[in-house]
């Protein structure tokens, strides 16, 4: 038997305020692109007790009335009443936008990269979605507490939420999960025990795959673990664009670069490297010629080729990494202006990726999870 360990993801709510102030962010992005494609954006927003700040740089064409698409954001997220601290009818906003930098904008104009920087791909074999299996099974968690809300499955639930899934491998293998902890926002009125038996029952359980869920030994189950959750949101801790990366990504599985997503056009290489990355990682992974795969893709600013490429198949490859590399240089055009038009980029696509993750999904605008080149890397070896 191999050597087993415990890795552990999590995942949180869209009603979490970090998370609100990336579906903030990524709001005011589609409202602007949609009116205008060439838009340049890099939107921040912060979220505080009865307020949001939203800050930045803006280039565009379009127009976009702020506080009323805050407002609405908030409101869609669940935030409609006074008694959660945070309300969509009446919190403040506060807008202090610039134009982008002229500096930034002459590089970008010419097709280069909007900044330096490092950005890393991941994929794996240990789900269907190429994803590493915590970070996937802590989002499917997040994903059915909203739902439990919204549907008035567990209508005392609120907004705020948190998860964390620990899974037992063995030998690279994924075994069993070991742990789970899930903290939700609740109304005042309804006792722990009630809040633990329900979310096990009708969140957790109904999420995750039968065979890694074991009687000996049993999963733990740590539900609201300080006892009480009725103070959330905005109003408990402050959220700001750009806090969640590692939700964002793998669940903290493979390496980081460090920059977030959210806000920013997909001139910015956070962004559309990052998906190019994915894109790359995957389809190494879905043509058969690795087990798991990283991917690194480093620009610098005003720079349009990548100024290195590198593919780490954590000695899963059926030919050698250095072998890899060179055909992804052959195979993928990698420019910022080719991964643009080559995922459609600029679409107000952005919102439904601000919660929940930005990989691993099959919802129409996450082009950068086709597997459409797996079959020419297949051949090309």
């Amino acid at each position: 038997m191999g050597a087993r360990h415990l890795f552990t993801s999590e995942s949180v709510t869209e009603g979490h305020p970090d998370k609100i102030a990336d579906q903030i962010s990524d709001a005011v992005l589609d409202e602007l692109i949609a009116q205008d494609p060439m838009s340049r954006v890099a939107c921040e927003v912060l979220v505080t007790t009865g307020l949001a700040i939203v800050a930045g740089e803006i280039s565009s064409k379009g127009y976009v009335e702020i506080p009323s698409l805050v407002r609405r954001v908030i409101g869609e997220i669940g935030y409609d009443s006074a008694e959660y601290g945070f309300d969509s009818h009446t919190c403040a906003v506060v807008t202090t936008i610039d134009d982008q930098s002229p500096d930034i904008a002459m590089g970008v104009d010419k097709g280069g990269a909007g900044d330096q920087g490092l950005m890393f791909g991941f994929a794996c074999r240990e789900t269907k979605e190429l994803m590493p299996l915590p970070i996937m099974l802590a989002h499917a968690i997040t994903r059915r507490l909203a739902y439990v809300r919204r549907k008035g499955i567990i209508p005392y639930l609120r907004p705020d939420g948190k998860s964390q899934v620990t899974v037992e491998y063995d030998d690279g293998r994924p075994l069993r999960v070991d742990t789970v902890v899930v903290s939700s926002q609740h109304a005042a009125h309804v006792k722990h025990a009630t809040i633990r038996r329900d979310i096990i029952e009708k969140v957790v359980l109904p999420m995750l795959p039968k065979s890694l869920v074991k009687e000996d030994p049993p999963i733990r189950f740590h539900i609201n673990p300080t006892g009480q959750f009725v103070k959330g949101g905005p109003m408990a801790d402050t959220g700001l664009t750009g806090r969640k990366i590692i939700v964002d990504t793998y669940g903290g599985v493979g390496s980081h670069g460090g920059g977030a997503f959210s806000g920013k056009d997909p001139s910015k290489v956070d962004r559309s490297a990052s998906y190019g990355a994915r894109y790359v990682a995957k389809n190494l992974v879905a043509s058969g010629l690795c087990d798991r795969c990283e991917v690194q893709i480093a620009y610098a600013i005003g720079v349009p080729e990548p100024v290195s490429v590198m593919v780490d198949t954590k000695r899963t490859g059926k030919v050698p990494d250095a072998k890899l590399t060179s055909l992804v240089r052959k195979h993928f055009a990698l420019t910022p202006q080719e991964l643009i038009k080559y995922f459609r980029l600029r679409r107000p696509i952005y919102r439904a990726t601000a919660a929940y993750g930005h990989f691993g999904r099959s919802e129409p605008g996450f082009t950068w999870e086709r597997t459409d080149k797996a079959r020419l890397l297949a051949r090309s070896v």
